[in-house]
């Protein structure tokens, strides 16, 4: 039992400096975050109660604001409770389930858009056979494929990570990320496996995204060369992009000042930086999801207007 960690509390110092705005951060936050479950929870159910919306595209979109609940559930509860203490600690056993999902929300959301650029390539370039191939087993399987994936990846990631024993407990950050973790192992530690097994999941969704751009490359090569496919396309195709364009700008940006950031900048914008995939892809995908997609943005519509009469 020598390689395992006697660490039991963390303490999350991220919100240091904004001691004197926390009343006001408070109200911001829970704000913000009865939004994003307001804006997610609306179109879930519009989705799930109208018979017309299921179809493929619709049950993985439904999918992705799920997601997007799970990711946002493991983080804004535990902040707005921070907010109200005087001392942000986390436990042990806390700090590894919110980075387990933190890291699955991420990829889940990574592969179910791999998903979606799928199923508009199948409906885009592939019309005649997309009945045929896009079929309730395939789609449950695919959506499947996108959240077991991310769990058992993640699952592995985080048994390795408790195996080891840490010299730490200082995470500057508002949250608790895997990687951090790892670096507060003691000098002794065996973090070779960590690494091999982050390697490999970098393979894997950096597959993902060559995927992606390998659809889009054929969507707009078809696309060009009818007016119906170009219309399709720019109806149910760019707001894909948008949320894609968003999500990898954001993660990309935090995986990157992770490894390589420096520490110097100001708390505050470290924080930002932190936390942005967790701002602005939940609250920003159920709208223009909303207002793009025409069967959507109809069904909201006739429920404003059936409330008004």
């Amino acid at each position: 039992m020598d390689n395992v960690s006697v660490v039991r509390v963390f303490m999350l110092t991220g919100l240091n400096e904004t001691m004197n705005y926390r009343v006001a951060l408070f109200t911001f936050t829970l704000l913000y975050y009865c939004i994003i479950l307001f804006f997610n929870i609306s179109l879930i159910m519009i989705i799930i109660l109208d018979a017309n919306l299921h179809e493929p595209m619709y049950i993985l979109l439904c999918t992705f604001f799920i997601n997007g609940l799970y990711g946002t559930a493991g983080f804004y509860p535990k902040f707005l409770f921070d907010l109200l203490s005087s001392s942000q600690e986390i436990s042990y056993e806390g700090c590894l389930l919110q980075a387990f999902i933190m890291y699955s929300f991420a990829c889940s959301d990574l592969s179910i858009l791999a998903v979606m650029a799928y199923d508009r390539y199948l409906a885009i370039c592939r019309p005649l056979h997309y009945h045929s191939l896009m079929t309730k087993r395939r789609l449950s399987q695919l959506v499947c494929f996108s959240w077991l994936t991310p769990f058992s990846m993640f699952s592995i990631n985080i048994v390795l990570t408790s195996r080891l024993k840490l010299c730490g407990t200082n995470i500057r950050r508002l949250l608790c990320v895997n990687w951090i973790i790892v670096k507060l192992a003691c000098p002794e530690a065996d973090t070779f496996s960590n690494g091999v097994v982050a390697y490999l999941t970098i393979v894997l969704y950096v597959s993902h995204g060559i995927f992606i751009l390998w659809t889009y490359m054929h969507l707009i090569s078809t696309s060009v060369r009818s007016k119906d496919d170009r219309a399709k396309f720019m109806q149910t195709c760019v707001p894909h992009l948008v949320s894609l364009t968003t999500f990898l700008v954001t993660i990309v940006f935090d995986l990157m000042y992770m490894r390589f950031g420096s520490s110097d900048l100001p708390q505050s914008f470290q924080n930002f930086i932190a936390i942005e995939f967790l701002l602005i892809p939940p609250a920003m995908n159920p709208i223009i999801y909303g207002f793009k997609l025409t069967k959507i943005r109809n069904r909201i519509l006739g429920l404003v207007y059936d409330k008004r009469q």
